[in-house]
């Protein structure tokens, strides 16, 4: 076994690392660019060597540092955790050429796989049946369209050393083809310096079935059950669990013993993901192979009772599989839930900000003794979500005797996660945990689309209920820190009744509210309806009787921002300033950044004439393009960046003029 390993990541999976590898004995060697000075993974490993700046290119990417950094360290290995380099072939060839043990699979096989093209002429040629489409080297746009044609609509283009979800374009007529063709290339060049493209015809009914194989350097391999990752947004997995529901049992040995096959077939070892679109009639077909460890890998070592990165490091060190397949044994049903920074009501934008507040849920077995909680999170409070890396922010996983119980403590547990100075998915989350098709197993890779109202109901409270709530908390919050009614600021008056104004900023809108101090609580009024309210603050949950009703919530405040938490939801209001101008930006209007980016494209000048839905620009954040478009006709009046600029949140990216303003110029300077 190893001595001392480098983990060439970071975040959560680079943190899961340093446990295991710190449980077997094995001293750590963490590395970090500027952003992630002072992240969990630097804090826990036992040494830290600093990569470069804060962009992956010049950090997390220079295989030339990375080496001599494990060199000096004295490292015998690199474990590359999942992205950056994971699936890099010159990588695992350049840890060879100077005696580094890679942990991952060879060079050869990460190249046989790399190319989804040559992975899926492999797979046929093996007699694994793949998804119909277009897999050949020539790329030329006639030559596309032609194929996409004979393929069918809808189809997917898929980058051919891409993964992740990027380089993915979902094509429902030819109209869309050439655009979404070039903005495809445009994200793969960047995310994998490669812009093959192949096509797929897309089966919306179908699910994503992936089967965890493992193999060692003696020729032996085998599958560790198979999980279902049909759940899916932006063609990126949500949320994951294994075994999968409904699956025959003949089904799931064939398509077991078929990822097998496959893994054999280029000579593989180490961790490894053969993906499956899975139809109803038990036909599946071969979508592509990971070679690396998945993201969603804590679902199979729950129902398996395996450490798989510790299978990782005895089988990069020459050990033999610890067991064989007949061995292999699966208990009761996982769950995981990705938490994301990331904004589900605008097509799941990624968002970046400070986690000012951050109360996650209890993961000790207070409730039942046959659950388990997990959490695998790189973050902490006070750490920042920022824009050039991937906004996961932590892996909530639970394991139960059934799958229903696992869903029932996975919806509780998401219900008890509070975050706060960043958007996630937490309230979405928690929807899907509890929706009944998801408890039905109604499971396929349009489940999100199909059931999006069920997902995206309106909020639980009316907004004066939440500002009256929010005022009990700025009041109580202020008695704290003086108890004296002389130098409090509830407005108390000796002999007079008390009275009180706050201005609130909730939805964009600038909310007044009217505090009158009674014998037992206020009354709150907010935009001329009132509301009776009582309240006991403990720290950050407020109990509080509201017209009669009882009440239980949570708040977290920052300088002027606060958050509410409601039952799994977040309502952000901002204490207003009457001396602070408000400009309110036009998130809707799709003119203003809608998070920190890149300006990687301008699609139009100075002077030029739009029509509705045409792109203007493509904002480049999280690894991924972000088209903004006109929101109506209109004529460009001005530009204010240039390409390649950075922006931030809201920042107003050009401004538009309405036709009607451009015809009523022009008519005024007709003489």
């Amino acid at each position: 076994m190893f001595s001392r390993i480098l983990i060439a990541n970071r975040g959560e999976i680079a943190c899961r690392t340093i446990r295991t590898a710190h449980r077997l004995g094995i001293e750590t060697v963490a590395v970090y660019s500027d952003a992630d000075a002072n992240a969990a993974h630097v804090e826990l490993a036992g040494e830290a060597w600093r990569l470069g700046p804060a962009p992956a290119a010049e950090s997390y990417l220079r295989q030339d540092k990375l080496l001599s950094i494990a060199q000096a360290a004295g490292a015998e290995a690199i474990h590359p955790g999942y992205g950056f380099l994971s699936e890099n072939a010159d990588f695992a060839h350049a840890c060879a050429e100077q005696g580094l043990v890679f942990i991952g699979p060879p060079a050869a096989a990460i190249t046989a796989m790399g190319s989804k093209s040559t992975a899926k002429a492999l797979m046929s040629a093996a007699g694994v049946p793949v998804v119909p489409g277009y897999h050949d080297n020539n790329q030329s746009l006639p030559v596309l369209r032609h194929e996409a044609e004979r393929c069918g609509f809808p189809l997917l283009l898929k980058a051919v050393a891409g993964g992740g979800g990027k380089g993915m374009r979902l094509v429902h007529t030819i109209d869309d083809f050439d655009e979404a063709l070039a903005s495809a290339r445009r994200e793969a060049k960047a995310a994998f310096g490669n812009d093959a493209m192949l096509l797929e015809r897309y089966l919306p009914e179908a699910r994503h079935v992936e089967v965890q194989v493992f193999c060692d350097q003696f020729g032996h391999g085998i599958y560790l059950a198979e999980r279902d990752c049909s759940v899916q947004r932006r063609h990126q997995k949500v949320l994951e669990e294994a075994p999968a529901p409904n699956l025959s049992p003949e089904t799931r040995v064939k398509m077991g013993e078929a990822a097998v096959r496959a893994a054999l077939a280029i000579n593989y070892r180490g961790a490894g993901t053969v993906e499956f679109l899975c139809l109803e009639d038990g036909r599946f077909f071969f979508m592509e192979m990971n070679t690396r460890l998945q993201v969603e890998h804590p679902v199979t070592e729950l129902v398996t009772g395996l450490d798989l990165v510790e299978w990782q490091l005895r089988v990069a060190a020459g050990e033999p599989l610890p067991l064989t397949q007949e061995q292999v044994k699966i208990r009761g049903h996982a769950v995981e839930a990705r938490v994301y920074a990331e904004d589900p009501e605008h097509d799941f934008l990624p968002a970046a900000g400070t986690l000012h507040y951050l109360h996650e849920p209890d993961t000790g077995i207070m409730t039942r003794p046959d659950t388990v909680i997990r959490l695998d999170t790189g973050v902490r409070q006070g750490d920042e979500v920022g824009i050039f890396y991937d906004p996961l922010i932590a892996k909530l996983i639970v394991w139960a005797q059934s799958r229903e119980r696992a869903l029932q403590q996975l919806t509780s547990s998401l219900g008890q996660y509070r975050i706060g100075g960043v958007r996630t998915n937490l309230r979405f989350l928690h929807a899907l945990a509890g929706s009944a098709p998801l408890r039905a197993a109604d499971l396929h890779t349009s489940f999100i689309e199909q059931h999006s109202e069920l997902l995206f109901s309106p909020p639980s409270l009316a907004p004066s209920r939440v500002l009256a709530l929010c005022t009990a908390f700025v009041l109580l919050t202020e008695s704290d820190e003086d108890a004296s009614p002389f130098a409090g600021r509830q407005g108390w008056w000796l002999n007079l009744p008390s009275r009180r104004h706050l201005s609130f900023m909730l939805e964009s809108q600038i909310c007044e509210v009217d505090i009158h101090l009674e014998c037992e609580g206020w009354k709150v009024t907010v935009d001329g309806q009132s509301h009776q309210v009582t309240a006991e603050l403990h720290r950050d949950r407020l109990q509080t009787v509201i017209d009669g009703v009882p009440l239980r919530c949570h708040l977290a405040r920052h300088q002027h921002r606060l958050w509410l938490f409601y039952q799994a939801e977040r309502f952000d209001v901002q204490l207003h300033q009457s001396d602070v101008e408000h400009t309110k930006t036009q998130h809707g209007s799709g003119l203003c950044a809608p998070m920190p980016g890149l300006i990687g494209q301008l699609k139009v000048a100075t002077g030029e004439s739009v029509a509705a839905g045409q792109t203007l620009l493509i904002l480049e954040a999280m690894k991924m393009e972000h088209p903004i478009v006109a929101p109506a006709a209109g004529r460009v009046a001005e530009l204010y960046y240039r390409e390649g600029s950075q922006v931030g949140e809201g920042a107003e990216l050009l401004r538009l003029e309405p036709e009607q303003d451009q015809e009523q110029d022009q008519e005024q300077e007709t003489p």
